[in-house]
């Protein structure tokens, strides 16, 4: 017996169901440096490599690799050796996402669990409610996380159902960065919905789409001036659809130089200024500015962009400097 948790975990060893697999050590040699693994996890991969060399998929595989899995998610030779089994056996895809639901949220950093959930749902051919599953992982305290975002973006990609899952991305990307408009990961998502996954229904006025967006990160940027994401949005959108920086410049002059107190209070959907509580100068925007000025070249705008570089070295970054 074992303990884990304060709960005493039986054996495969002690399990009469077990006896006829013969559980295979690890080979170490004569390690510096041993790793200890407790008594249950090394049990259990004991008998999986038991079960490898026998060749066997079983009910009871499933099992042992879950045993395996909620002790090491990262396994990835278990996690593969349990996707064959559920192949061998027939095992029900809707039983396993619903296990998949419980680990996925457990383990949200852990990439196997994503990509055996990807491998399951190619399988099952039904992807929207992953996308209600998707919304529930989002919700905690990572809202952030990469694996989570990417399997949102290959759902979408790989199934390409206008109707299904395209429909309400856009409002569910709008409704992740109101909560946080700070959230890197959502910028990126929308960048790929509006941009780089093809044109979606309703979205063939591209002009009108990019006035759209623009007015959209604009306004974002005034409401959280010194957060990189929205900036890098701005830029990729304008790389994207080969609009240069300078268009933005206006925009972009009223972030560089401190707060006037003495601007009118105007609504400006083209060029929302900054609040009286912003942190100016903005890091981003000098940044911006600069490669306004080297892009569109000439000595006297090298000089301008040279010149806000070594304020962002001297003055306003300092970490720049070296």
């Amino acid at each position: 017996m074992s303990q884990n948790t304060g709960e005493q975990i039986l054996l495969f060893s002690d399990k009469r169901e077990w006896a006829d697999v013969v559980p295979l050590e690890q080979y170490e040699g004569d390690p510096v440096a041993p790793i200890f693994y407790s008594e249950t996890y090394k049990d259990a991969t004991d008998y999986f490599r038991g079960i490898v060399k026998a060749g066997e998929k079983s009910q009871r595989v499933l099992e042992l690799t879950e045993s395996i899995i909620r002790q090491n998610p990262a396994h990835y030779t278990a996690w593969q050796y349990r996707y064959e089994t559920l192949l061998a056996i027939n095992g029900p895809l809707d039983t396993e996402l619903l296990l998949m639901d419980e680990l996925a949220i457990k383990y949200l950093k852990t990439y196997q669990v994503w990509h055996h959930r990807k491998l399951l749902v190619t399988l099952s051919g039904k992807p929207k409610p992953e996308l209600d599953f998707i919304t529930v992982a989002l919700s905690g305290d990572d809202q952030k996380n990469y694996h989570t975002w990417s399997y949102r973006q290959w759902l979408l990609s790989y199934f390409n159902n206008e109707e299904d899952l395209w429909s309400g991305e856009l409002d569910f990307v709008e409704k992740m960065l109101t909560k946080d408009v700070r959230n890197n990961s959502a910028w990126h998502h929308r960048f790929f919905v509006v941009w780089a996954s093809g044109v979606r229904s309703g979205e063939q006025d591209r002009e009108r789409v990019l006035r759209r967006e623009s007015i959209y990160v604009k306004q974002n940027i005034s409401l959280a001036p010194n957060n990189p994401a929205a900036w890098n949005y701005l830029r990729g959108m304008l790389d994207h659809v080969k609009v240069p920086y300078s268009a933005v410049s206006d925009f972009v002059k009223l972030y560089t130089v401190p707060f006037d107190p003495s601007r009118p209070d105007l609504v400006d959907l083209e060029n929302p200024p900054p609040s009286q509580e912003a942190q100016l100068p903005c890091v981003q925007a000098v940044e911006f500015l600069a490669d306004v000025y080297e892009r569109e070249g000439g000595k006297e705008n090298i000089e301008k962009a040279v010149e806000l570089l070594k304020k962002l070295a001297t003055e306003y970054e300092k970490i720049r400097k070296k």
